[in-house]
């Protein structure tokens, strides 16, 4: 498949809304592709590489290179180039990499290059989310949809069932079956404004813990004991009390989902940071687990003595998981069989706040009677977490791409210091509406402080808008001046009505956050 010809859909499934012409420009898209390119051609539409991080910054992918005057290059083609980019390193390997990318741009169309930059760049946000790309698979191999997103959810890849599908047809579907040893994609929350409110919609339930771990899915046979990210990676070898725990359990097939968190002495959630920090550790990993071991905690069972237990309503599936795991092992719960009565809503509300004084994220609402969505976001779980806001200073955006070509986009955060500057807490996109867009791009370039036609990707601001965020907490970081970054940030609207000098102080934000700044 020619590059082109993926760069034009990325560009008309950005343009569009509607989720009928996303669904057929994917299906249409997926008729013209050969099995061999499925493995690229999904993670582009989706913005992301196979190889990860290229090493190749904006400075490089900003570099002018005239174009090719038509297209030739096939995704398969730029997958190798970019394959040999990733793999450059040592002495030269910056004047290597500036070599190996204009020879790609100069092979490239102008329409192509737009796309190459955004793709390398990590900006290409086009909406081809998975649940649509099934759609059009199911539609372009005629196959039920219902029957192509359950294969994704037991083969956990979109990539592996489409090049299955496209290669042997429908019945090609019959080979995805739920196996230990093989991760599935986890069933995930949409959120809910209350405890009072996700009540009312579940109806019979249960009110659980929202740890601030870090998510997981464990299968063992036998001996054999994988652990699983939620992204489906395999992280057995970093975490050696989470297999040396599994094998301790009475039942020796299973597959669980739950957390691994770090503890303090008091049982209380040290910083997710620190959580996040032993599980992405990939040395030493004796050294690291003695200084910030973790625990796991389940709640909930997907296979146990090799009986799928996926259909089964979320009653039957805790009874099993209760019938082998210990309680110290369990998430806390508290039923909630009968959400119209009032002792019973109160009970729930206190457990909520009994929660977050003991540290964790907030609670999660679970209907008694769902059966398990891997991979979807179900209506029968229902997060509440509480939801912070800040005042912060805008101190640059970036242009964005796709949809937002032409719009100054990410917008860096930044918070008061005693002196009067800024120090920068993030980034964010999430949040902005079309008329924000619209309004902020044309704001933000009045507070340019240079042209704009010589700024480059990044335009640097006077810090003199005020923009509310809402965000989920905070996480220690070195790449920002105050040591800590913003987790999960959404512009929720300008703040006209104040001056910068009223804008959150660093103080304020590590104040509200202590465990974290300590």
């Amino acid at each position: 498949m020619l590059l082109s010809r993926l760069a034009n859909v990325s560009q008309e499934v950005a343009a569009t809304s509607a989720r009928s012409r996303k669904v057929a420009l994917l299906a249409e898209l997926f008729r013209d592709a050969e099995a061999d390119d499925v493995p690229i051609v999904i993670p582009y539409l989706a913005g992301r590489l196979p190889q990860g991080r290229l090493g190749v910054g904006w400075k490089l992918l900003g570099a002018s290179v005239p174009p090719a005057g038509e297209p030739s290059l096939t995704v398969r083609e730029v997958d190798g180039r970019l394959t040999a980019l990733g793999a450059v390193s040592g002495t030269g390997s910056q004047a290597e990499r500036a070599r190996l990318v204009g020879e790609l741009m100069g092979a490239a169309t102008e329409p192509e290059q737009r796309f190459l930059r955004a793709l390398i760049g990590g900006e290409v946000r086009q909406g081809a989310l998975d649940a649509v790309a099934v759609e059009g698979l199911a539609r372009a191999t005629d196959a039920p949809s219902a029957d192509v997103r359950r294969a994704v959810m037991l083969a956990g890849s979109l990539q592996t069932v489409a090049e299955r599908l496209l290669a042997d047809g429908p019945e090609a579907l019959e080979a995805f079956r739920l196996t230990v040893g093989r991760p599935v994609l986890p069933m995930l929350a949409h959120s809910a404004p209350s405890v009072a409110e996700a009540l009312d919609k579940l109806g019979a339930c249960v009110v659980e813990e929202k740890l601030d771990g870090i998510r997981v899915q464990v299968h063992r046979d036998g001996d054999e004991v994988r652990v699983y990210t939620r992204t489906l990676d395999d992280i057995t070898d970093r975490l050696p009390e989470i297999t040396r725990s599994a094998r301790e359990l009475k039942v020796d097939r299973f597959i669980l989902d739950g957390e691994v968190i770090a503890l303090d002495e008091n049982g209380r959630p040290r910083p997710f940071q620190e959580t996040a920090g032993r599980v992405g550790s990939r040395v030493d990993v004796a050294t690291a687990a003695e200084a910030v071991p973790v625990s796991p905690v389940y709640f909930d069972a997907l296979s146990v003595d090799g009986q799928d237990l996926l259909d089964l309503p979320f009653t039957d599936r805790h009874a099993e998981l209760a019938r082998l795991v210990p309680e110290p092992m369990r998430v806390r719960r508290l039923l909630v069989p009968d959400p119209t009565d009032e002792p019973a809503r109160a009970a729930a509300e206190r457990f909520s706040t009994d929660t977050l004084a003991r540290g964790h994220e907030g609670v999660v609402l679970k209907s008694l009677d769902a059966p398990y969505s891997a991979g979807r976001r179900g209506a029968s779980w229902l997060k509440v977490k509480p939801v912070h806001t800040l005042d912060l200073v805008v101190l640059a955006a970036e242009w964005g791409s796709g949809r937002r070509t032409g719009k100054l986009s990410n917008l860096h955060l930044g918070a008061r210091r005693p002196d009067g500057t800024f120090a920068m807490l993030g980034k964010t996109f999430k949040g902005l509406t079309d008329v924000m867009l619209a309004w902020q791009t044309e704001r933000l370039q009045e507070l340019a402080v240079a042209p704009v036609e010589e700024t480059g990707y990044v335009v640097t601001v006077r810090p003199e808008l005020v923009v509310e965020i809402a965000y989920d907490g905070l996480q220690r970081s070195t790449r920002y001046p105050a040591g800590v970054a913003l987790r999960f940030a959404r512009v929720v609207r300008y703040r006209e009505d104040k001056t910068p000098a009223e804008a959150d102080t660093v103080e304020t934000v590590l104040a509200a956050h202590p465990g974290v700044a300590a």
